[in-house]
């Protein structure tokens, strides 16, 4: 190999691929050491250098110096194949370090190709997959489209670099965020806590460290322009900005807007929050398929379940009833479960043994055989909850049949709750197992 060439080789990667001259030469180095082994033999102890100045390829066999001719013989095809395959992970590695940094961060890039399970997204000097499932629910792409994304993975496979993109993630908001509104990296205004069901709804909570900056409206930008932008990049996607407060009596209602609170109690040893809302803002507060509850219980980290007064003081009756009649629990001590939140025999079921027993002067073989009846109550519960979901959707689908076949449809049965059978005293027991609500859409907030 003729030294000038070597150099004006090293010289155009360097230039041309962004990689360091001395990492060039070692991988040279490199690759005709692998290719004069494999000529005079694995065992052999065998050293080539490149002088970095002249570009004079050195070569020794042990202490014995290897003849230039036969340096120059040794496979060169061979060694030019090794030679580009350490110039790809080089480049990969420069790439790796490149890309690796951007973790967290968005990237733009342009559509290559739509495939089923992937998008193709061609990045700067490289290319990287947007799969199905880090899309948003009901977005298309078509090749040539400009697009961003999180970087969520970066990883050598090879000589090749694998980088994996996506746009469901909430830092993907997060950084949207700081992108469109300059408090935000600048850092006046914090974004303490996110919740997203991409394709959806996202909640964002934020807090000024400037009392003259108002979060909200600086999220929100001069008639809506910057939350606009937002919207329009995750296709539509619905965003509510909500106002932090360290106070959970007042983040909670904030985090369950539009709807409007009546009150909040907490509780502590369940880590759950019970809220009160009028009859006529049931529906709203927790959202269509639960959506607006179940994004709020995310944002605060707490677990929230929504009900009307009359819904809590007949939770109450029910569970001090339930309490009460398991053997070993006293009437003060029903009491004092109820007033600690517990509701239901699925909730006593999860309480701490060493809990139980101090809050009723228990031993711990007494604590432990209250909790194993609640388990079974618990059980036997959720039994009749699905024997009676079953028995509907038997119901449903006899009803169906026969309006498919013309025959005028039976009189509806009494529900074993019309009935006043056991399946009623499950439900109340143990609510969440039986409740499915649905609101029509709220209003949206900020």
């Amino acid at each position: 190999m003729n030294p000038d060439e070597l150099l004006r080789i090293v010289d155009a990667i360097h230039r041309d691929k962004n990689i360091d001259k001395e990492v060039v030469f070692r991988s040279i180095e490199a690759a005709l050491t692998s290719v004069a082994r494999k000529r005079f033999g694995e065992q052999e102890e065998i050293k080539i250098v490149i002088d970095r100045k002249t570009g004079v390829i050195t070569g020794y066999r042990g202490e014995q110096s290897i003849d230039p001719e036969q340096l120059t013989r040794i496979g060169a095809q061979a060694a030019k194949q090794v030679i580009l395959q350490k110039i790809r992970e080089a480049e990969r590695d420069v790439l790796y370090d490149e890309y690796q940094e951007l973790l967290d961060q968005i990237v733009t890039g342009t559509v290559q190709k739509v495939e089923p399970r992937a998008v193709i997204v061609s990045l700067p000097r490289t290319e990287a997959i947007l799969p199905k499932s880090e899309q948003i629910p009901g977005e298309s792409r078509h090749p040539n489209e400009r697009i961003r994304a999180l970087v969520t993975e970066v990883k050598k496979v090879g000589p090749r670099l694998k980088i994996v993109l996506s746009r469901i993630r909430p830092t993907f908001v997060v950084r949207l965020f700081e992108q469109e509104v300059p408090e935000i990296s600048d850092g006046i205004i914090e974004i303490k806590s996110i919740a997203r069901e991409p394709g959806y709804r996202t909640k964002v909570a934020v807090v000024s460290l400037d009392q003259r900056v108002d979060p909200v409206g600086a999220c929100v930008g001069l008639r809506g322009n910057r939350i606009r932008n937002i919207v329009e990049e995750l296709n539509g996607e619905r965003i509510d900005i909500i106002r932090w407060d360290d106070d959970l009596m007042v983040l909670i209602p904030n985090a369950l807007q539009p709807a409007k609170v009546e009150e909040v109690i907490l509780c502590q040893m369940l880590g759950r929050a019970i809220v009160l809302v009028p009859e006529d803002q049931l529906s709203l507060a927790i959202g269509r398929w639960g959506q607006n509850v179940r994004l709020a219980s995310k944002l605060v980290g707490w677990d929230i379940e929504i009900m009307t007064r009359d819904e809590l003081n007949e939770q109450l009756e029910q569970a001090l009833l339930g309490f009460a009649s398991l053997e070993g629990v006293s009437e003060e001590l029903a009491d004092r479960l109820v007033g600690e939140g517990f509701l239901s025999y699925d909730d006593l079921s999860v309480i701490e043994p060493d809990d139980l027993m101090e809050m009723g002067g228990l031993t711990e073989e007494q604590a432990m055989h209250i909790i194993a009846q609640a388990e079974a109550k618990a059980e036997e519960a959720e039994q009749l909850a699905a024997e009676e979901r079953r028995r509907q959707r038997q119901l449903e689908r006899e009803r169906a049949a026969a309006r498919a076949e013309g025959a005028p449809p039976e009189p509806p049965s009494l529900s074993p709750e019309e009935e006043g059978t056991d399946s009623d005293v499950a439900a109340e027991e143990n609510p969440a197992a039986a409740e499915s609500v649905t609101s029509e859409p709220e209003e949206t907030s900020g």
